[in-house]
């Protein structure tokens, strides 16, 4: 696998893409106003850009090198389910949630609106260690992953990995609660429009003192 790679990172970079050093299975190419990006997963490559004929001379050298498959427009990556109309492009991962609630048997369990209680307060050291502490990290990297279409349980999830090294009851209880709360909203996920331009907006809303380990807001 190490020689595939080596191969393949070597073949793309000689066309003129650059690997980010973010992460490296990303290949970007930009030149004036072209824009391809490849993204590469063990033997599964995804292929994108503002100029389908960039897109489509990348495939044909591709083939030529290693003779690939083409599977069409992406439709489903990695746990990312991805849906296009004439409004914009939607990602979920509705499947990879579902399989999360039965996994961890939640299946059956009572949707709640909200990911966290309000004015939840947790600490490193409050309540009795988990005797398997495993499950509780299983379930957090899986909950992390599921933040790539899921920004409303980013906060959550991201709180609730500060205490992988002693997990407590009281942090499994809240992890289950966000389960509840994916269980009432499985297919939610990110919406691209293609009528208006991307703004990102974010609000912070800090405590004094208010964490109880480090007294930081």
């Amino acid at each position: 696998s190490r020689q595939w790679y080596t191969k393949l990172s070597s073949t793309i970079q000689q066309l003129g893409f650059v690997q980010s050093q973010a992460d490296h299975s990303l290949f970007v190419f930009a030149k004036g106003p072209l824009f391809t990006a490849l993204l590469v997963y063990v033997d599964d490559m995804v292929i994108t850009g503002n100029d389908p004929n960039c897109v489509a001379i990348l495939k044909s050298i591709l083939d030529a090198k290693f003779g690939i498959k083409d599977l069409g427009s992406l439709k489903y990556f990695l746990g990312l389910e991805i849906a296009r109309s004439d409004k914009g492009i939607s990602l979920n991962q509705r499947k990879f949630a579902l399989e999360i609630l039965k996994e961890t048997g939640m299946m059956g369990c009572k949707p709640l609106k909200s990911p966290m209680e309000q004015q939840l307060k947790l600490s490193k050291g409050n309540g009795e260690l988990l005797k398997d502490s495993s499950q509780y990290r299983r379930l957090i990297g899986k909950l992390m992953y599921l933040t790539l279409s899921r920004p409303d349980i980013t906060y959550a999830v991201n709180r609730l990995s500060q205490f992988l090294a002693q997990p407590r009851v009281p942090h499994m209880q809240a992890a289950n609660r966000i389960l509840q709360y994916i269980k009432g909203t499985p297919g939610q996920g990110v919406f691209f429009p293609c009528d208006s331009d991307l703004q990102l907006k974010a609000y912070c809303d800090a405590d004094w003192a208010g964490c109880p380990d480090t007294r930081k807001s």
